[in-house]
């Protein structure tokens, strides 16, 4: 049986190589036992740098979705392993912060203790009976103010796997900071862009529909994306939910995208900010470049910026040249949303 640290060691040989459409194989695993000689936790207990992944899978708080955090949930991981040590199961990413990690983890493990629901399902159980595979899917639900507008994060992985405790929480709490809500969410995985794309689609109409039970407003929302989260937000961004399954809805007031080589365009795009890091070798900043300047050049409002001395899947890149790209991505989005002139083109160093 395979294991997580044998197929993240497999996945760097294809990283570089095709590595967005590159698919390991599916491999179903049963959970492994807690050690006997492992005490229960606390409800509210928050996991440390120290603690295990088997402290996280078993936490009382995450019961019934901690295996979504997973990058691939049905994948035998080594619960023995640190969460210090969460990189060695990401290998499309970089910078990779335990302390971000753990920040991200501990928020919702606060807000379940608390009585908030963290978790919510995008497809009803009807819809996950004729389709199995849609079984490991939702959001994980991070709030900011009542009634401020929402973003929706998906993470990237190459569609092989979803780095939600890197690109998704972190980057949902670095929202919440400016006030807003924020929704990461966990897609399929092994079955390419599309079967990724209609999930964020169905989870946009989740959102809309039930808008009003979550507080949160969904004028003026905004989709984000890292690697292949980023490819899946810009398409919905320039063809619309219903292309990929969902209802009709309105389009958003931002894309926000992180190191991708998506080029795609279409006759109406909503206002678009990217970063990427210099050195990338799988998303090269001049494939990005191009896709901006074909924006422009249709008369969109876009934001860019490039990173030096970094590559590929830096995430919120604490301690680099990066660390602060969300706080600007949201202002960009906030203008946006308010339609205030003006674009921003020029690389920042």
């Amino acid at each position: 049986m395979q294991t997580a640290r044998g197929w993240a060691a497999s996945m760097l040989v294809a990283c570089c190589a095709g590595a967005a459409d590159a698919e390991p194989q599916r491999q179903p695993s049963p959970d492994a036992a807690t050690p006997a000689a492992v005490p229960l936790r606390p409800w509210m207990a928050p996991l440390a740098p120290g603690d295990r992944l088997r402290d996280l899978l078993d936490h009382p708080a995450l019961a019934g979705y901690a295996r979504l955090l997973l990058p691939r949930s049905e994948i035998e991981v080594d619960r023995k392993t640190r969460l210090n040590d969460f990189a060695s199961l990401l290998p499309y990413h970089t910078q990779v912060d335990a302390g971000d990690v753990l920040a991200g983890l501990n928020r919702l493990i606060d807000d379940a203790g608390a009585g908030r629901r963290v978790f919510i399902d995008i497809y009803t159980p009807a819809e996950k009976a004729r389709d199995p595979t849609k079984a490991d899917t939702g959001l994980f639900f991070l709030r900011g103010r009542p009634g401020a507008a929402f973003a929706l994060i998906a993470p990237g992985g190459g569609f092989s796997y979803v780095a939600t405790v890197h690109e998704g929480l972190p980057h949902a709490l670095a929202i919440n900071r400016h006030g807003f809500n924020a929704f990461v969410l966990r897609y399929r995985v092994g079955q390419g862009g599309t079967a990724a794309t209609e999930d964020m689609a169905a989870a946009l109409s989740a959102i809309f529909r039930h808008a009003t039970a979550l507080q949160v407003r969904t004028e003026g929302y905004s989709l984000w994306g890292s690697s292949a989260g980023a490819r899946m937000a810009a398409a919905i961004g320039s063809h619309g939910a219903a292309r990929f399954g969902a209802e009709p809805l309105p389009p958003p007031a931002a894309i926000v995208m992180a190191y991708t080589g998506h080029s795609d365009t279409s006759e109406k795009e909503p206002p678009t900010f990217v970063v990427v890091g210099e050195h990338d070798p799988i998303s090269p900043p001049a494939v990005m470049e191009r896709r901006l300047a074909a924006l422009e050049r249709a008369g969109v409002r876009v934001g860019y910026r490039k990173l030096p001395g970094l590559g590929h899947g830096f995430g919120l890149g604490t301690g680099t040249a990066a660390q602060d790209w969300i706080d600007e991505a949201v202002l960009f989005w906030e203008g946006a949303a308010s339609q205030r002139p003006g674009t921003s083109r020029r690389p920042m160093q």
